[in-house]
C-alpha cells in the first residue's frame, strides 16, 4: 500500500506550504518568501534548496546553480549533515541536466555519505536514486540495476508512491532499452496507474511518455501521440520546463518512427529551441542528432549529414553518453550503406537504437 505523493525537498513551512503538485512558479515564490524570513542557516538552507529546484525545473540552470550552492553553505554553517546531503543532491541532480555526469556522479556520491551519517532516509533514498538515474542516463545497466530494485522495495516498504514511480519507471527504461517492450509497456502502465492514484502529476507525465515511447515502436503512433499530448498539458500546468522538452523531443521521436519526417525535423528543431534557452546539452545533443537524421531523410547532402555526425559523436562522448554516441554510429552505417548516391537516408523505423539506453528524466 501506499499514500499520496509528497515532496520532501519542500522542507520546514515550506512542506506545508507547497505540494508536489505546485507549479514550480509558486514554488519560487513561496521559497523567496521564506528566504527572506528566514531566522537561521538551516531555514535559509531548506528556502534555498527550494528555490535551487524551481529554477532547475523552470531551466534556469544558472539560478539553480547559485542556490543549491548557497543552500550547501547555509547548511554548512549551521552543522546539518542532512541538510547538506540535499543541497548536494540538488547540485547533482543539475549537473546531470546539464550533462556533467562526472561531476553528478561525485555530487551525488557525497549527498549518499552525508545522508546515511545524518540518518536521514529520504535523503539517502533520493540521493541513491539520483546515482542510479545518472548510471542508467549512461547505459552502465549493470551497475544500476540492483539499486533501482532496491529503491522499489524501500518505496513499497515505506508506502512512499513517488520512490514506487521513480524506480519503476527507471526498472522499465532499461526493459525497453534491452529490447524487452512488453515489460517496459507493464510497468511504465503501473507507474502511470500509482502515480494517478497517489495524485503525482509529476510522475504520471514521465509515465505517460515511457508508455508512448514503447507504443511508438511497436507502431502505434496515434496512441503514443495522445499520450503525449496529455503529458504536455500536465508539464505545462507545472511549469516542466525540461520534460516538457523532452516531450517534445519524444514527439518527434514518433513522428520519424512513423516516417512524418517533416513534422519530426519541426518538433525536433522546437525541443532543441527549448533545450538551447535551458542550457541543457544532452537534451540539445539529442535533439540534433533527431533532427539529422529527418533532414537527411528529406534529402539533405550525405556530406553535410554525416559531418554533423562527425561532431554529435564527439558531443556525446564529450558528455559521456555512450548509447547516444552508438546511435551516431548505427545511423552513420545506414546512411553509408545507401546503394544510390544522393538517395534519401534508409528508413530505420527508430530514432534510437533499440538497444541501449535513450534519456531518461531530469
Amino acid at each position: 500500500m501506499y499514500g499520496k505523493a509528497f515532496a520532501p525537498e519542500y522542507q520546514g513551512e515550506l512542506g506545508s506550504a507547497l505540494s508536489v503538485n505546485s507549479s514550480y512558479e509558486e514554488v519560487l515564490e513561496t521559497a523567496n518568501l521564506a528566504l527572506a524570513d528566514a531566522d537561521s542557516a538551516l531555514a535559509r538552507a531548506r528556502a534555498q534548496l527550494a528555490v535551487a529546484e524551481a529554477n532547475r525545473r523552470l531551466g534556469r540552470v544558472d539560478a539553480a546553480g547559485s542556490a543549491w550552492r548557497a543552500s550547501y553553505r547555509s547548511a554548512r554553517d549551521t552543522g546539518d549533515p542532512a541538510a547538506m546531503a540535499w543541497a548536494l543532491w540538488s547540485g547533482g541532480t543539475l549537473a546531470r541536466q546539464c550533462g556533467t555526469l562526472p561531476l553528478a556522479r561525485r555530487l551525488l556520491g557525497h549527498a549518499v555519505t552525508l545522508a546515511a551519517d545524518s540518518g536521514d532516509r529520504l535523503a539517502h533514498g533520493y540521493a541513491l536514486a539520483g546515482l542510479a538515474e545518472t548510471g542508467r542516463i549512461q547505459g552502465d545497466y549493470a551497475a544500476v540495476a540492483e539499486l533501482h530494485e532496491q529503491l522499489l522495495e524501500q518505496g513499497r516498504a515505506h508506502g512512499e508512491a513517488r520512490h514506487m514511480v521513480w524506480a519503476m519507471s527507471g526498472i522499465a527504461q532499461m526493459h525497453r532499452n534491452t529490447g524487452d517492450y512488453e515489460k517496459a509497456l507493464e510497468l511504465f502502465e503501473e507507474s502511470a496507474r500509482i502515480a494517478t492514484e497517489a495524485d503525482d502529476a509529476r510522475g504520471r507525465a514521465w509515465s505517460l511518455r515511457g508508455i508512448a515511447d514503447v507504443l511508438s515502436v511497436r507502431g502505434e503512433p496515434d496512441r503514443a501521440l495522445a499520450l503525449l499530448s496529455e503529458a504536455e498539458t500536465i508539464c505545462r500546468t507545472m511549469d516542466l520546463a525540461s520534460a516538457l522538452a523532452y516531450n517534445h523531443k519524444m514527439r518527434g521521436n514518433v513522428l520519424y518512427r512513423a516516417g512524418r519526417y517533416a513534422d519530426a525535423r519541426d518538433t525536433y528543431a522546437l525541443a532543441l529551441r527549448e533545450f538551447t534557452e535551458m542550457h541543457e546539452p544532452r537534451g540539445e545533443a539529442l535533439s540534433r542528432l533527431g533532427l539529422a537524421k529527418s533532414r537527411a531523410h528529406l534529402g539533405r547532402d550525405r556530406a553535410g549529414t554525416l559531418a554533423e555526425l562527425d561532431v554529435l559523436e564527439s558531443e556525446f562522448g564529450r558528455i559521456g553518453l555512450q548509447h547516444a554516441r552508438e546511435m551516431v554510429i548505427a545511423f552513420r552505417a545506414e546512411l553509408t550503406a545507401t546503394p544510390v548516391p544522393g538517395t534519401p537516408a534508409p528508413r530505420s523505423g527508430a530514432t534510437t537504437l533499440r538497444t541501449p539506453a535513450v534519456p531518461a528524466r531530469s
